[in-house]
């Protein structure tokens, strides 16, 4: 990518989540900042996942995912699905979690959590977008969202350093 390019994309702000997905008993979590709301009615969500991660596989095989929102106390999140560490298959292990009504991992530390269903897909480059129906809510107190400007790296592809 053009240093230019990846300046300018840097630019734009995101907020930072961690996706997780469950699949019998394996269930795993990523880092996403590829998400936003696409409608509002009804309310549907956007998130992209790269194709070769191991949540896409997870995600098209079972159509759901939950979207954990990170605040601001709960930076540790980020710190972790970003780094060496999480990137296993069943990296949810060290994290504390609850269940969904469907059964997928909500992360304890995170502001909120959405359960989410996909109903319909789109190739992306490298990613596919995954637009979801919200079936679930679950809220854990006051925070602050932490936004890709809270971070001393944004990823835009690749990751640039401020």
């Amino acid at each position: 990518m053009q240093p230019e390019l990846a300046r300018a994309l840097a630019g734009l702000t995101t907020g930072i989540y961690v996706l997780t997905v469950r699949d019998g008993e394996r269930r795993h979590g990523m880092s996403s900042s590829w998400v936003t709301q696409v409608s509002g009615d009804p309310p549907l969500l956007m998130a992209a996942v790269d194709r070769n991660h191991h949540t896409h596989a997870v995600l098209r095989r079972t159509g759901r995912f939950a979207l954990n929102v990170v605040g601001g106390r709960g930076k540790a999140l980020e710190d972790y699905f970003y780094s060496a560490a999480s990137r296993r298959p069943d990296n949810l292990d060290p994290i504390a979690c609850e269940d969904s009504p469907a059964g997928l991992p909500y992360l304890s530390a995170a502001m909120l959590s959405l359960e989410c269903h996909v109903i319909d897909e789109r190739a992306a480059g490298d990613h596919t977008l995954f637009i979801s129906a919200i079936t679930h809510v679950a809220e854990r107190g006051d925070d602050r969202p932490l936004t890709s400007l809270d971070l001393d790296y944004v990823y835009v592809g690749e990751v640039i350093r401020r």
